[in-house]
């Protein structure tokens, strides 16, 4: 299975795991799913961290610590940046948008609590 994790998703992971449920977490460390993490998430964190003291304490080397637990980072193509801009404003957040259009277009379930992901057609876990 082929899972793209939102922002807070990606976040308890590296700094509190034991915030993502049981099930989540069987699913987000079972080798045999594909676990992304798109770049939006990582400008997202980045962009965020002066301002956050939960962000503050994720490592300084965002790259290698999403690498290091076995996740693979997603690039922003031209694709998901057009399928974002085309979504209905559903979501006033931009960085979900980008989210909900990159597990569209890579047919990835997006594991998220926001129940605001999954009306735009993208399967969501949680």
């Amino acid at each position: 299975m082929k899972l793209l994790l939102d922002t807070h998703v990606v976040i308890w992971a590296l700094g509190e795991p034991a915030l993502i449920p049981a099930h989540v977490g069987d699913l987000v460390t079972d080798p045999a799913n594909e676990v992304l993490v798109s770049a939006v998430s990582g400008y997202e964190i980045e962009f965020k961290r002066p301002r956050s003291a939960e962000l503050s304490r994720l490592p300084a080397d965002l790259r290698s610590a999403v690498e290091t637990v076995g996740f693979f980072w997603l690039p922003i193509t031209e694709v998901h940046a057009i399928t974002a801009g085309r979504l209905p404003r559903l979501h006033g957040d931009p960085f979900d948008r980008l989210l909900a259009a990159q597990g569209l277009t890579e047919a990835a379930s997006v594991v998220t609590v926001d129940p605001l992901i999954a009306p735009y057609g993208v399967p969501t876990i949680w």
